[in-house]
């Protein structure tokens, strides 16, 4: 029995009361068209299934990924995930970044819809409803890697196990004899954040220890050093810090040598990520290791299954590993 006859754009076009070249401009993301014309196009487009029935067979030849910014070892990998697993597939990869990843605008779909990539890998988890389904219209799937809040549900995501990098974090200090162990935490309104402290919290109460109020801040080596000055700067300092990641972890060094405390014999560290500054920081710090680029090549990869299959697993967390170093010792005092 043949299968549902596919509008022509025409159809749509006269039941939207406007012109064919309206509605092109709306399925190829250009811009020159009213909002309120592009959204009642968009909703044609959507409840009539155009793409979803094979229209729009039309792709470029790239993976494209959409990144809050370059400005960190973070990006450096996965964009080489990114990179590694569109080359196994013998794509390229295309790069968006968008600066502040509150601040996702029209003009990004826009753009992605006019480049066409096969697929896109995206870094942030907030695109809005109306966003999902413009890509889901032209058939572009897209995957979360590393989301910092809760994507919603039907919304691919592959990320870390956080909790359990948190967890592991403090039972390696507490397995060295430390007991006045602080935490640092990254953005409270990042998902990612939250769960790292809950590890931590979550081993320090399963050693029956006091839970001390934990600094929160950015990610930046300057935040790190800022809530390191306050705890290191009492009588009754931490002897070993928890820190939300590596950046955070060498703002502590910082602030532990400008008060003439060593690291690790006064206060030991441990970060979260294992960025390559990780091993090259003096003494090298032990950390938690978070696979990036894995996840981006998984985010990748699933991207493209989603292109061809239907995937019954769209969520995964790959598993965090305590990394030793120089930056941990047992407790002098």
């Amino acid at each position: 029995m043949p299968g549902p006859t596919r509008p022509t754009l025409e159809a749509i076009a006269r039941e939207a009361s406007v012109s064919l070249a309206t509605v092109s401009k709306v399925l190829n993301g250009r811009p020159g068209v009213a909002p309120s014309t592009r959204r009642r196009v968009e909703d044609l487009l959507h409840d009539s299934g155009y793409a979803r029935r094979g229209v729009d067979t039309e792709r470029g030849d790239a993976v494209e990924l959409v990144i809050e910014n370059l400005a960190s070892e973070w990006s450096v990998e996965v964009i080489r995930g990114v990179e590694r697993a569109a080359r196994e597939n013998g794509l390229a990869m295309t790069l968006s970044t968008i600066g502040d990843y509150h601040a996702v605008g029209d003009e990004l779909i826009t753009g992605v819809l006019r480049r066409k990539p096969v697929a896109i890998v995206l870094q942030f988890s907030n695109l809005t409803a109306d966003h999902r389904r413009q890509l889901r219209t032209r058939n572009i799937p897209f995957v979360v890697v590393d989301p910092a809040g809760d994507p919603p549900a039907d919304v691919p995501a592959i990320g870390a196990t956080n909790w359990a990098g948190g967890l592991a974090a403090t039972r390696h200090l507490l397995a060295l004899g430390h007991r006045r162990i602080a935490a640092i935490g990254g953005p409270v309104e990042l998902l990612c954040s939250r769960a790292r402290v809950a590890g931590y919290q979550a081993a320090m109460q399963e050693a029956g220890l006091p839970v001390p109020g934990v600094e929160s801040g950015g990610f930046a080596r300057e935040d790190g050093e800022r809530a390191a000055r306050r705890l290191l700067s009492g009588d009754d300092r931490p002897t070993a810090i928890v820190c939300a990641n590596d950046m955070q972890a060498l703002g502590v060094y910082d602030a532990a040598f400008s008060l003439g405390l060593d690291v690790p014999g006064d206060v030991s560290v441990v970060g979260f990520d294992d960025a390559p500054s990780a091993s090259w920081a003096r003494p090298p710090l032990t950390t938690i290791r978070q696979p990036l680029q894995e996840m981006a090549e998984e985010a990748t990869r699933l991207a493209l299954r989603l292109r061809t299959a239907d995937v019954d697993n769209t969520r995964l967390e790959l598993a965090t590993s305590l990394v030793e170093r120089g930056s941990t010792a047992p407790p002098r005092r």
